[in-house]
């Protein structure tokens, strides 16, 4: 039987070896030598002030929201179709999360309901980049600054991606990357926090050293460090580091060939969309995408039940996403969704996610692309 998963951990050949000089380095804590070029390449990448190498995506968005000031008695509008992390970084700072309704051709955030969900209590924006496709960041920011509002883009998706020529996560106050094992550049765990205002840089760095001004101490600014912030241990270890900057220094090569895929993808299942069966991601005109995923919608829940058994049989992995956040328990009780849920609920439902990682064959996308029209000729 065909056996094709969902995903493969991304790898260039090159991770051994400088895993090797990591460990024969002697430092295989935070902060060493494949930290800062890992990070070094981030800010030439993406252009932002600095980029933070953090544990995950998950305390780069509780690093920003500290660092934007979210309290107890403030809210937070986001999409409710978006992974936990987004909301329990704010949640962890007491603030009330909005969700807020989302657009079908993209699954992002609509930008024009949040502006209707903005009151007198609203701290912060967060935009979530699905599948690498950019939010309308113009319309975002404006909102933004019309009413004096942080912006935390949720871009844990979106490396290599950008919304009229620039990165994605560098719109807002802060951006965050997450390099887990499922995303187009790994560490296994792990993320990286953009701050991109000057200003902010002492602080976050202040921050991600468990609140001690440790590195100012490392620089000769100081003459001790102590303890002068909140903060928590938000620094991986170098030997992740070092798994990840081969990946980083590849970082064109791994996107054109997902690309690749995307795009074969694409034109394979076009026919079905063409005959009412199926529903192709939208990149909208202004967006560069990052080919993070490939999905398709159907009909409904149970039509895509069928197809992932379908699918299954033939040794084919597929995945759904995220379950709405203001449909779960912890959703019902740390937040609400303002306005109507027209697409979130019945969208997610309809959503399918298809293999796609760096190396996917073309081989292997027709083999999937000729089961999903197969299950298709037979309905």
């Amino acid at each position: 039987m065909t056996h094709i998963r969902f995903n493969i951990p991304p790898r260039t050949g090159r991770e051994q070896e400088y895993l090797e000089q990591a460990i024969q380095s002697g430092h295989i804590c935070g902060d060493g030598t494949f930290t800062m070029r890992c990070e070094e390449l981030l800010e030439k990448m993406t252009g932002t002030s600095k980029a933070l190498l953090t544990t995950s995506c998950t305390q780069a968005l509780e690093m920003a929201a500290l660092l934007s000031g979210a309290g107890p008695g403030d809210e937070v509008i986001m999409p409710s179709y978006t992974f936990v992390s987004t909301a329990n970084a704010f949640v962890l700072r007491g603030a009330r999360i909005v969700f807020v309704d989302v657009r079908p051709d993209t699954m992002n955030i609509d930008e024009n309901l949040i502006e209707p969900a903005v009151t007198e209590r609203t701290r912060a924006i967060v935009p979530v980049h699905y599948a690498g496709v950019g939010c309308n960041m113009d319309r975002i920011m404006d909102i933004a600054s019309k009413y004096g509002l942080k912006v935390i883009e949720d871009a844990a998706q979106g490396v290599m991606a950008s919304y009229k020529g620039k990165a994605l996560g560098t719109f807002g106050d802060f951006g965050c990357f997450s390099f887990h094992e499922t995303k187009n550049y790994s560490m296994g765990e792990g993320g990286a926090i953009l701050v991109n205002h000057p200003e902010d840089v002492e602080l976050a760095e202040i921050v991600r050293e468990k609140g001690t001004n440790r590195r100012l101490f490392m620089e000769g600014k100081v003459d001790k460090y102590t303890w002068v912030h909140e903060g928590s241990s938000y620094l991986p270890s170098d030997i992740n580091a070092a798994y990840l900057l081969p990946q980083l220094e590849d970082a064109e090569k791994i996107n054109s060939d997902r690309l690749r895929s995307w795009n074969r993808y694409h034109e394979g299942l076009l026919p079905l969309e063409k005959a009412g069966n199926i529903t192709l991601p939208v990149i909208p005109d202004e967006c560069s995408h990052n080919a993070h995923m490939f999905y398709i919608k159907v009909r409904d829940n149970s039509e895509r039940k069928a197809l992932m058994d379908h699918l299954g049989n033939k040794g084919i992995m597929s995945v759904f996403h995220y379950v709405p956040l203001h449909t779960s328990e912890a959703g019902l009780k740390y937040g609400e969704f303002r306005g109507e849920d027209r697409y979130t609920t019945c969208d997610s439902s309809r959503l399918l996610r298809l293999p796609m990682y760096y190396g996917l064959t073309d081989e292997d996308i027709d083999t999937v692309t000729d089961a999903v029209k197969e299950f298709y000729s037979e309905q």
